[in-house]
């Protein structure tokens, strides 16, 4: 490969070249420079998974933007989609939501085909693993329709339940209690838009932020609705936010299955809306796995290890039933 912007060079291989050997290491290849070439030496299937890598971290770079290891490591996840014939194959232009702080690229296949359906469908499910990018992605679509125009508000929801454990009583009045619950909804939102314009468009009624006990007896019309931690709703709460949804508005589900807080026995309203749902006309799901977690890459090797974990739990018999079978034995034999 010959590069022609000597400039851009640096940035393309990382302080001490350490994007190139990531590139090395994730795409079992070896990469020699000299000047404004690189070599690429390895098997036909990986050097061509290679080559698509640095290929679009060149087109990024040409486009003024940055390259920093998470982008390198969203450029391989791409290329491994794309070698694999992944389903959820991106679009040959990685899609963006455009925001006026700047554009949110995918950086998984997955999450490409989570940003199409969000453009493309009314109501959306995003389900899968933490770390995957599912509420992120959707408040950044509610932040770009409500900057175009084409919705008068954004409305975040979640279920205030606790995680494991009891918190007890919370001071301070409603929006202290409930704040806590609702705190990743505001990081994701101050990543968007400016501090100050946070504040504003809360203070104006154009953001709102609340639990989904607060949904019920409401007509949600000309909005971007988002109902994160869906796994923790129930049945009943679950059918009470779909059937918010007005006039002009868009919808957006997350959650993940694996890690509901609901009491003992009561069944998920993400499980059971995504059985009776799934052959709605108008509805889009996407499905997450372990390949798609973008937080550290550790997260995505301890997703993964807990998921062994419980398929190996759950093809076990119950402890205990190989005695009781042979107490039945027993008596059968007297």
């Amino acid at each position: 490969m010959q590069f022609e912007d000597n400039a851009l060079l640096p940035l393309l291989y990382g302080e001490h070249d350490r994007h190139l050997a990531r590139i090395e290491q994730r795409c079992g290849v070896r990469l020699a420079s000299r000047g404004n070439r690189l070599t690429i030496s390895g098997t036909g299937e990986r050097t061509e998974m290679a080559e698509q890598v640095l290929r679009g971290l060149w087109r990024q770079l040409e486009r003024g933007q940055s390259l920093s290891a998470s982008e390198v490591e969203a450029a391989i996840r791409m290329a491994e989609g794309e070698a694999e014939q992944d389903p959820r194959l991106p679009l040959q232009d990685i899609p963006q939501i455009r925001t006026r702080r700047g554009a949110i690229a995918a950086r998984t296949p997955a999450q490409s085909a989570y940003m199409e359906s969000l453009a493309r469908h009314e109501m959306v499910f995003g389900v899968g693993p933490a770390g995957t990018g599912k509420t992120y992605l959707a408040v950044a679509q509610g932040v770009a329709l409500l900057q175009a125009g084409r919705v008068d508000r954004i409305v975040l929801s979640r279920p205030a339940v606790e995680a494991g454990e009891r918190l007890g009583f919370l001071p301070g009045d409603m929006k202290e209690k409930v704040d806590p619950y609702l705190r990743p909804l505001y990081d994701a939102l101050h990543d968007m838009l400016p501090a100050e314009q946070v504040a504003r468009r809360l203070a104006a009624g154009e953001i709102e932020i609340a639990p989904l006990a607060f949904m019920r007896g409401r007509t949600l019309a000309h909005c971007f609705a988002i109902l994160d931690e869906a796994q923790n709703t129930t049945a009943a709460q679950m059918k009470m936010f779909l059937t918010r949804m007005g006039e002009g508005t868009r919808m957006a589900i997350t959650g993940d299955p694996s890690q509901v807080d609901l009491p003992p026995g009561q069944k998920s309203g993400l499980v059971e809306a995504i059985s009776i749902l799934r052959d709605v006309p108008g509805i889009g799901f996407t499905h997450f796995d372990e390949r798609d977690v973008v937080r550290h890459p550790l997260v995505g090797r301890i997703v993964t290890a807990y998921g062994r974990a419980e398929s190996g739990r759950s093809s076990r018999p119950p402890q205990g039933a190989g005695r009781a079978a042979g107490k039945e034995l027993d008596v059968a034999g007297k």
